[in-house]
């Protein structure tokens, strides 16, 4: 049998810890009875269940039984450590060799949705690219992760007014962010292949006429030069607004024209309390420090303005996550676009939900320590 996501009963069997398959037959050999589980995280998350109850739902079918779900949470709110997320209620048999797989749908793409809202709220007027794909373990982690940074920029929206996230790198999870294809022009292989910067996005243009033109800078070490030598020849779409620079250069060097020093005195000109008001060494680094810094950007804003290029766009990518968001928000830093990876759970362990049944034929039972978990009336949202 198929639960429309490939799986099957031995599948499921295959892959559900065995305890769970030892109880199920357990439970047949003496008797079914309902049950209702409690899903629950340790942290604080937002809540983004809906892959997790497909799966459930689509499972029901296929078993031909149907299980309640009471989701105490709307898609996109935020829940507090503790607090049960949705309550499933059905046949203990058909429910409990689910649990380890359910559980993986839900606490990864809860703390995901959770980075996802912080960064965008940090920076409301930037668009975020998410550019995850490749950092997820197989495709059912990526959609995962396409759906949850969805919902974290839905919830951003909705709070704060921001632009969110505009698409994704891959079409397999484009719908996710209303869009029909995967966004992004070139790769560094790209760069790498032409010989030059300039000569990448000739090949571009020529390739795909009419799109917009986004180029990575730091291929040779010379984001500035490069990218005013792109600017120069494709004068004409620069000053239509429809070619952006992606800053990318890695944690070992500085950008072109930067040190610590220079690094320094761009920000002084420009926001000179984001110094004084760094409270880390990690967000000084990302203020002042090699690599895709705030700092970074700033030197690279000045210098396509002082060239007459004031609309080519910046893209900012590299370890963008929710501290870069928040030292790039306080150096009110003039970015257009951010390209992330890096609402993915940092720590995996953070992701670990958990359930637990809270009610057997009726009757409310949980183990000591949890009775937190007993159904409530739904908190206020």
């Amino acid at each position: 049998m198929s639960y429309g996501d490939g799986t099957t009963d031995d599948e499921i069997s295959d892959w559900a810890d065995a305890y769970f398959n030892r109880t199920k037959r357990t439970v047949e050999h003496f008797g079914d009875v309902p049950v209702t589980y409690a899903v629950f995280m340790r942290r604080p998350v937002v809540c983004a269940p809906r892959l997790a109850v497909d799966w459930i739902n689509n499972v029901a079918r296929s078993r031909g039984v149907s299980f309640d779900i009471d989701l105490r949470h709307d898609e996109g709110k935020w829940v507090g450590a503790g607090e049960p997320l949705l309550y499933i209620s059905g046949s203990f048999r058909h429910l409990v060799d689910l649990e380890t797989l359910f559980l993986q749908k839900i606490g990864p793409a809860c703390v995901a949705a959770y980075n996802a809202s912080i960064m965008c709220a940090d920076l409301p007027e930037v668009a975020f690219l998410a550019m995850d794909a490749r950092h997820c373990a197989g495709l059912e982690m990526a959609e995962l992760m396409a759906y949850a940074a969805s919902v974290g920029s839905a919830r951003a929206r909705r709070k704060v007014d921001a632009v969110g996230f505009i698409g994704n790198a891959t079409d397999a999870t484009a719908h996710y962010f209303g869009q029909d294809k995967g966004l992004g022009t070139m790769p560094h292989a790209l760069i790498g292949y032409a010989g030059s910067t300039v000569r990448a996005a000739e090949m571009f243009v020529e390739t795909f006429p009419g799109e917009d033109l986004v180029v990575l800078a730091d291929y040779f070490g010379r984001e500035v030069s490069d990218a005013l030598a792109v600017c120069e020849r494709f004068s004409d779409m620069v000053a239509t607004g429809q070619v952006s620079f992606r800053l990318d250069t890695p944690g070992g060097r500085f950008l072109e024209g930067l040190d610590p020093a220079a690094s320094y005195a761009v920000l002084e000109r420009n926001v000179p309390d984001a110094i004084r008001g760094h409270r880390t060494d990690a967000e000084l680094r990302d203020l002042i420090g090699p690599g895709v810094s705030a700092a970074a950007a700033w030197h690279f804003r000045e210098r396509m303005d002082s060239a007459g290029y004031q609309k080519a766009k910046i893209v900012a990518s590299s370890g963008f996550g929710p501290a870069k968001c928040h030292a790039f928000a306080l150096a009110k830093t003039p970015i257009d676009v951010v390209g992330t990876g890096s609402y993915l759970p940092d720590r995996w362990t953070e992701t670990y939900a958990t359930a637990d049944i809270v009610a057997y034929d009726g009757a409310p039972r949980v183990k000591v320590g949890r009775e937190f978990l007993l159904p409530k009336a739904p908190r206020p949202e």
